[in-house]
């Protein structure tokens, strides 16, 4: 695995030290089980296919995903600082290049490189993406509209790590998840200054990340913390304001991004180091439906539309071969 991690950090021409580092410490906290290799358990994915087959030398680790009307997937590739458009048939359009900040990328809290987290899409065709740097000029919310050019509307603390984000385009507010700093932030879509959303306990982390991926569902805002392996809700109170957080789901190692099924709170979810996706119901319950013999590599985050799951592999340790996987999903019951 060394030899492996060495051979990533040069192919993306990150400072070896630093992202050898890094990318052990997600493989020794999201993989402290060992991975499933074999075929994936019966559950309601179906036969998958990988759609698109990234560029690991060029820095192309997809670590989040944004769905278009049409089925185009946005997507942030980590180490290359960009956001891309990536068919269903597999071809990659480089819709921004962030700057790089003037140090490298070094002081990125616990990563050590620069990297584009998570985005969402707003009905206009507008993104919003993250971008954590290090550096207190690029650090934070970015946005990009149809045609235009990236820049930030947000600025985000230098010492954190902003990794989920999610949209209220109701409310017109996004939601930042800092697994560092172990909160959540909001902003109003149009910019400002962030105000911290919650900073419950059950958000930090316990060595590595904690509050990992973010989605609003059915009045709560749902989170994933990826060193305690949960699933969090939490309710939207009076005002907008955080109410308990309640746990969901427990013992998901290395949990990263999810997407809700359609069925109740049913979720389908990604777990990094196991690079497996589970499905868990809404019982807390979880049951493998994809693994690695299916192409996953270190799965990162997914997406459904119209009956068809999409997973983004960042190959962040395997070394091997970053993708886009897509699959048919069945309906399948939420109990």
């Amino acid at each position: 695995m060394r030899n492996k991690l060495a051979v990533l950090a040069c192919a993306v021409t990150l400072a070896a030290t630093t992202t050898v580092t890094a990318l052990t410490q997600i493989s020794a906290a999201a993989a402290t089980g060992p991975a499933v290799t074999g075929p994936a358990v019966t559950g309601p994915v179906m036969t998958p296919r990988i759609a698109a087959h990234f560029d690991l030398a060029r820095g192309q680790m997809p670590e989040n995903i944004a769905l278009e009307p049409d089925g185009t997937a946005d997507v942030t590739f980590a180490a290359a600082r960009q956001v891309a458009a990536v068919s269903t048939t597999g071809a990659t359009r480089v819709l921004a290049t962030l700057p790089a900040p003037a140090d490298g990328g070094v002081h990125t809290p616990a990563l050590g490189f620069a990297l584009t987290t998570g985005i969402v899409r707003a009905h206009d065709g507008t993104l919003y993406f993250l971008y954590a740097s290090g550096t207190p000029d690029l650090t934070g919310v970015w946005r990009l509209r149809p045609g235009g050019t990236p820049h930030r509307v947000a600025a985000l603390p230098a010492d954190g790590l902003p990794n989920g984000l999610a949209l209220d385009e109701h409310h017109h507010r996004l939601y930042i998840a800092d697994s560092v700093r172990g909160e959540i932030r909001t902003v109003p879509t149009a910019g400002g200054d962030p105000t911290t959303w919650s900073a419950a306990p059950e958000l930090a982390a316990t060595g590595f990340l904690g509050v990992n991926g973010l989605k609003i569902h059915r009045g709560a805002l749902w989170a994933t913390n990826l060193d305690r392996g949960t699933v969090l809700r939490i309710p939207f109170g009076p005002g907008g304001r955080p109410g308990p957080v309640r746990v969901t789901a427990t013992d998901l190692t290395g949990i990263d991004d999810f997407a809700f099924t359609g069925h109740g709170d049913e979720i389908l979810a990604a777990l990094n180091g196991p690079g497996t996706v589970v499905r868990i119901r809404r019982d807390g319950t979880s049951s493998t439906v994809l693994t690695a013999a299916d192409g996953l590599q270190n799965p990162t985050s997914l997406a459904l539309r119209r009956g068809t799951l999409y997973v983004l592999s960042a190959a962040y340790t395997t070394a091997t071969d970053p993708n886009l996987l897509l699959a048919p999903v069945r309906s399948s019951s939420s109990s």
